[in-house]
C-alpha cells in the first residue's frame, strides 16, 4: 500500500481501453487506490499516458515493474494474446489482476492462468462490467427468488458495426491473436450478462460465417442456447450491422424484461412489460440508479481484494462464458449440438477456439 493506506495499482497496456475505461475507473476509486505505474512495449506511449494521468513510473517490461513497484493490483489491458503471460507473471508476483475481455484465447489458457492463483489471493477477475448495473442486480435477485416466475424465452443480440479499416490492426480478426470474431471480442459482454442472470447452459446449436469483413474468424454468428432451468435463448453476434444495438430480452411467466443499449446502461435503458392481468413488481426500477461500467466492477473487485476472497467474474464464474463461446464455435464448425461435457481437456476446442492446434495456420 501507499503511505496513505491506498492500494497500489499498475496498468499493463497503455492503449485505448486503458485510457477510456480502466484509468477513469481507478480515478473513481482514488480514495482507496493509487495508480503507481504504467507498462507498455511502446515507451513513448507509456510516457504520454503517465503524463496525462499523473502516473509516476513508466516501464516497458511487466517483470521489471512487478519487481520494482510490488503492486497490490494490476490492470491487464493488452491485446488478448498477451493476457496469459501478463496474468501469470502478476499472480506469481503476488499481485491481484483485473484483466480485460476476452479472458484468454482458449479454455486451456484460462485454466492454466487459474492454476497460478492461491487460496486467499492473489486472484484474477475479468472485465464483465455489464453485470454491475443496479437494474441487472435487481433482476437477478428476482430471478433467484422466483418473484417474476421462471424465464422461458430470451433474445441476446450484439449487433455492432466495424468497418474494414478496423481490422487493419494486425491482431484483430485472427484466431491466433484475438481468439475469435464478434462472438469472442464483442458479444462476450451480453453473453456474460445472460449467463449471470440465467445460470448454467446445457446445450448449444450454432452457425457462423464470414460474410464481408477481411478476417479469418467469423463476422457473424447465431445460436440457440438451452439453460438448466429450461430457458431457450436465441443469440446473434454481428459486426456488420449499421444500426448498432445491444439487446437482451427475457420473457418470464409474469413479465417481459428488456435491455436496449450499446456499450453500457442505466435504469432508463430497461423496459418492463407485465403479462396480461399482472402489475409491475414494487421496487422497479431500483434506486439508487447505479449504471453498468468499469467503475462499478472495479469497486466490487476492490472489496474482494480487501476481504481476501475470490472476486466475481473470476474462477468458475468467469470461465462459464468462455466455455459457452467454445461451445458455439465447436457447434458451428462441426455442425453438431454441443454440451459442456464435450469441451473437456481432450477436446480440440478446449485447446483453441477453432479446434486447430495453436501455432498452426489459422490456429
Amino acid at each position: 500500500m501507499t503511505p496513505t493506506g491506498r492500494l497500489r495499482a499498475a496498468v499493463v497496456g497503455a492503449g485505448g481501453i486503458a485510457q477510456a475505461a480502466h484509468l477513469p475507473a481507478a480515478t473513481a476509486h482514488a480514495d482507496v487506490l493509487s495508480v503507481v505505474a504504467v507498462v507498455d512495449v511502446d515507451r513513448e506511449r507509456a510516457r504520454a499516458v503517465a503524463r496525462n494521468w499523473r502516473i509516476p513510473a513508466v516501464y516497458t517490461e511487466v517483470d521489471a515493474m512487478l519487481a520494482a513497484e510490488r503492486p497490490d493490483l494490476v490492470f491487464v489491458c493488452t491485446p488478448p494474446a498477451a493476457h496469459r503471460t501478463a496474468v501469470i507473471s502478476c499472480l506469481d508476483a503476488g499481485a491481484w489482476v483485473w484483466c480485460e475481455k476476452p479472458p484468454a484465447l482458449s479454455l486451456a489458457e484460462y485454466d492454466e492462468m487459474a492454476a497460478h492463483e492461491r487460496d486467499g489471493g492473489p486472484y484474477v477477475a475479468y472485465v464483465f462490467q455489464q453485470r454491475y448495473g443496479a437494474a441487472a442486480r435487481r433482476l437477478r435477485s428476482w430471478i433467484g427468488d422466483g418473484t417474476i416466475g421462471p424465464a422461458l424465452v430470451g433474445l441476446c443480440q450484439t449487433l455492432w458495426y466495424r468497418p474494414p479499416a478496423y481490422f487493419e490492426v494486425p491482431w484483430r480478426g485472427r484466431w491466433a491473436t484475438e481468439g475469435g470474431g464478434p462472438t469472442m471480442g464483442h458479444g462476450i459482454h451480453q453473453l456474460d450478462l445472460l449467463l449471470w442472470l440465467l445460470g448454467d447452459w446445457t446445450e448449444i446449436r450454432a452457425s457462423m460465417a464470414t460474410l464481408q469483413r477481411p478476417v479469418e474468424t467469423e463476422d457473424v454468428s447465431m445460436a440457440i442456447v438451452r439453460f438448466a432451468g429450461g430457458t431457450m435463448v436465441s443469440v446473434v453476434n454481428s459486426l456488420l450491422s449499421p444500426r448498432e444495438v445491444s439487446h437482451l430480452r427475457l420473457d418470464f411467466t409474469d413479465a417481459t424484461v428488456e435491455l436496449t443499449h450499446l456499450y453500457g446502461y442505466d435504469n432508463s435503458h430497461w423496459t418492463w412489460t407485465p403479462a396480461p392481468g399482472r402489475t409491475p413488481v414494487a421496487g422497479w426500477p431500483p434506486e439508487p440508479d447505479v449504471p453498468s461500467g468499469h467503475a462499478a466492477a472495479l469497486g466490487d473487485l476492490l472489496a474482494a481484494l480487501r476481504a481476501g476472497v475470490r472476486p466475481a467474474a473470476g474462477g468458475a464464474d468467469g470461465r462459464r462464458v468462455l466455455e459457452l463461446i467454445a461451445g458455439l464455435y465447436r457447434s458451428a464448425l462441426t455442425d453438431t449440438t454441443v454440451r459442456p461435457a464435450d469441451l473437456g481437456p481432450a477436446d480440440a476446442f478446449y485447446r483453441s477456439m477453432n479446434g486447430r492446434p495453436p501455432g498452426t495456420a489459422g490456429g
